[in-house]
């Protein structure tokens, strides 16, 4: 939808025009998978589509929530910002309002809300990382709190914990507030420390592969794998004095990795270690202008996903084999967390009609589900639209 229908459903919603418009945009991560809340580094961009959000002040003392994606329409009185909805789309907006009034931040008025997004629901593009930065975004606006995008991100991440009950890492959200154009963000998930990095594809795309089969975080595998990781830490302690998994380097990590006792969380930190690595020399592969190795290394990361980290299914592991036997594809891996959702893949251009023809049919016939391609644009994060 254009900025113009999306104002005409705002009006036709609330009987008013709305006051602003606000943008963030969902991401797809190039590499470095899971190791955000390992205090690893990762690797996202911001796509150039994402979630609008139109509002207008009103004169009661209620906030009003309407999304042209779902069907509950719910209102709420400034006595109900701070409980969450069962489970109810609205969670996502409504836990960063909540941060917001935790905060002891004031509502002085009421506000008529308006979402609508085109990052396809449940395909791992952080549609709701999305939702919850707009969110953040635009009532850092309105109420002239003077949040740095940074502050947004973990705005966004709270409320995801909080709300939508997800123990997500930072990157999802902090992609979306601070995304840049044809950059992709070096991002330390311990420091918060990051850099954009400009990603120069000559005569190469970057192709997203839906699988349409909705990956689902909240199903509790996520927070499994937070768990697990989290119980690799506690045993490596017993030898050596660690935050995060992401502080050791391969060698140290395996000349201790014997503490390990339980061989599920020794295979999680295997994953987590050696993700680290694949991202760090990724990413100087790039720098270097090195794509094909940049492109073996997203292959080895799914290798990782699948094998130690489990997080892949049938769905995913089935693209990236698709993906990986057509001439022209540099690397090919899942992206986001999992268990369904996409594939990210850095495809030759002359090369990406047989890539959409072959791995979509092969996709369809081995799976029995007809897949969805996109050609992604890097865009920029979270702003203001009017």
């Amino acid at each position: 939808m254009t900025v113009q229908e999306l104002k005409s459903a705002f009006q036709e919603a609330y009987g008013k025009p709305a006051e602003a418009v606000y943008f963030s945009p969902g991401r797809v991560n190039l590499i470095g998978e899971h190791v955000d809340y390992n205090g690893g580094s990762v690797f996202p961009c911001a796509l150039s589509f994402g979630t609008y959000l139109l509002l207008a002040k009103n004169d009661k003392r209620v906030v009003n929530f309407k999304s042209l994606n779902q069907t509950e329409v719910v209102s709420l009185g400034f006595d109900n910002l701070t409980t969450r909805l069962g489970k109810l789309w609205v969670n996502y907006p409504l836990g960063v309002i909540a941060q917001f009034l935790k905060q002891g931040i004031e509502f002085k008025t009421g506000y008529d809300l308006l979402f609508w997004g085109n990052v396809p629901n449940g395909a791992g593009l952080s549609s709701s990382a999305a939702l919850e930065v707009v969110t953040a975004y635009a009532f850092n606006d309105q109420l002239g709190t003077g949040f740095n995008r940074t502050v947004l991100a973990q705005i966004g991440q709270k409320s995801e914990h909080e709300f939508a009950l997800v123990n997500c890492g930072i990157m999802d959200q902090f992609a979306s507030a601070n995304g840049a154009k044809d950059n992709a963000i070096h991002l330390n998930c311990d420091t918060l420390e990051f850099e954009h990095v400009p990603v120069k594809l000559d005569g190469v795309k970057i192709v997203i592969s839906n699988t349409h089969s909705p990956h689902k975080l909240d199903s509790g595998a996520y927070n499994q794998r937070v768990a697990e990781c989290k119980l690799a830490v506690e045993q490596l302690n017993k030898v050596r004095p660690i935050k995060y998994l992401a502080e050791l380097s391969e060698a140290q990590f395996n000349e201790i990795s014997s503490a390990i006792t339980d061989p599920v969380a020794l295979k999680r930190a295997r994953h987590v270690v050696g993700e680290v690595q694949r991202t760090s020399d990724a990413i100087k592969a790039l720098k270097a202008g090195n794509i094909e190795k940049f492109g073996k290394l997203m292959n080895a990361s799914h290798v990782s996903l699948r094998d130690d980290y489990e997080v892949t299914g049938p769905e995913l592991d089935c693209m990236a084999e698709e993906a990986w036997k057509v001439e022209g594809v540099i690397g090919s891996r899942m992206t986001g967390g999992g268990f369904g959702g996409c594939t990210v893949s850095l495809v030759k251009e002359d090369a990406i009609d047989t890539f959409i023809k072959e791995v979509g049919s092969a996709y369809e016939a081995k799976i029995g589900i007809k897949p969805e391609f996109y050609i992604a644009e890097i865009g920029d994060g979270a702003r203001r639209v009017e």
